[in-house]
């Protein structure tokens, strides 16, 4: 992606893919938000169901799934196909209720310290909006969800990794914490290996997936003069 390497269509396959991820992030929360049994934690972690759902009332806001949706269709997407999620890859949807299921059954700090991996994401937000712009301008008035992770991002991280410190007493704790920013990783890594392998190399999306159409390719001339 930011070698400019890929695709509209491969890009349509990353945006719904990656928007089911981002619709069950808030869901994530709202688990976590249910675990807590510290008020003030509460008051401070609903901030990042707002921050993806959005909020009506005097307060209207969109969220960061809206600004999703609009990302994939400046891919060339109806809204419609990317918010049925019929044609995710099956590895998408299991990847994405595995990080559900780790929110529900491990201990606490555990599920607070598997959302560090938005410690890192900043530089990396930065650095995707500047490619996306140089080679994919068509897509540049599209990237809200950056934009606004670049700020959000930092505050979730800041609270997370300051909650982890003062709770992970020991050094068995520290340790747990750790796993579970790693299985964060894995299961974030295990979300691109599927997209490589069924849009990139070999390029084999299984049956009901998406399916990338036929894209034209510009005829250039050879050495010869002759048309290829």
């Amino acid at each position: 992606m930011h070698e400019g390497k890929l695709t509209r269509g491969q890009l349509q396959a990353w945006a719904l893919n990656r928007y089911y991820y981002q619709s069950i992030i808030p869901i994530k929360d709202a688990i976590i938000l249910s675990r807590a049994p510290d008020p003030s934690f509460r008051r401070v972690w609903r901030k990042r169901i707002v921050d993806h759902d959005g909020q009506d009332g005097d307060d209207q806001r969109n969220g960061g799934i809206l600004r999703w949706i609009k990302l994939a269709e400046a891919t060339g997407l109806a809204r419609d196909r990317v918010i049925s999620t019929d044609e995710v890859l099956p590895a998408t949807r299991f990847i994405g209720n595995e990080y559900l299921n780790l929110v529900r059954t491990r201990p606490f700090l555990e599920c607070v310290a598997s959302s560090l991996t938005e410690l890192f994401s900043r530089d990396l937000i930065a650095l995707r909006m500047e490619k996306m712009r140089q080679h994919y301008p068509w897509l540049a008035s599209a990237l809200d969800y950056f934009e606004a992770r670049l700020t959000e991002a930092p505050e979730d991280a800041a609270f997370a990794i300051q909650y982890v410190f003062d709770h992970a007493a020991t050094r068995a704790d520290q340790e747990r914490a750790i796993q579970a920013l790693r299985d964060k990783c894995d299961i974030l890594w295990a979300q691109l290996d599927a997209l490589y392998f069924a849009y990139v190399e070999p390029g084999w999306p299984p049956p009901g997936a998406f399916r990338i159409e036929a894209e034209a390719t510009p005829r250039v001339e050879n050495a010869g003069g002759n048309r290829a």
